[in-house]
């Protein structure tokens, strides 16, 4: 059963994450994904709790139902390429506790924080 409620929150997920930034109607998700309505009604709960997901009511084909997005965007390949380490010429002497490090790189934290814009 354990196995099961993951396996369908898993599904539930990876469907909303795919639908892209418009999400998808909580109806759509039981034509799509192995959960059945009452499976995927919880499974949404869940990912809602641990604020993955937001459900926003939506008046569709004269009914209210539930669009469901994804809270974060996920990095595309794009935003990893242009990650300042690939290019840096200090990179042979960059260690986690040498004077040169990612902890103390401000390339490397402007990068950070420019990526943590977008993907929010």
């Amino acid at each position: 059963m354990l196995a099961r409620r993951g396996s369908a929150e898993q599904d539930v997920l990876n469907m909303i994450m795919n639908a892209g930034e418009n999400g998808v109607l909580q109806s759509e998700i039981w034509k799509v994904t192995s959960a059945d309505s009452r499976e995927g009604s919880r499974a949404i709960l869940r990912l809602e709790k641990k604020k993955l997901i937001e459900r926003r009511k939506e008046l569709f084909d004269g009914r209210w139902t539930y669009r469901i997005l994804v809270k974060r965007k996920i990095p595309k390949i794009d935003t990893i390429v242009t990650i300042p380490c690939a290019f840096c010429d200090l990179e042979n002497r960059c260690s986690q506790s040498g004077l040169i490090s990612p902890a103390k790189c401000d390339k490397l934290t402007i990068w950070l924080k420019n990526l943590a814009i977008t993907i929010t």
